[in-house]
């Protein structure tokens, strides 16, 4: 009772796409995967930034 089967993915899906659109759609997965990329370039640049700081640290 508590999961969705394959029908009622397949419903939810086809309302989705009734009331956004599918060029809608489109534009938020670009957005979202944008984002996601972002995201991803500031944690390792954060993390270049602590290894560096890590490293002077221990020379010193």
């Amino acid at each position: 009772m508590g999961s969705f089967g394959i029908l009622e993915w397949g419903i939810i899906l086809i309302i989705v796409l009734v009331i956004f659109g599918t060029s809608r759609l489109l534009d938020i997965g670009k957005g979202l995967g944008s984002a996601i990329r972002e995201f991803k370039n500031a944690l390792e640049e954060e993390e270049d930034v602590s290894a560096s700081s890590d490293k002077e640290e221990n020379a010193q």
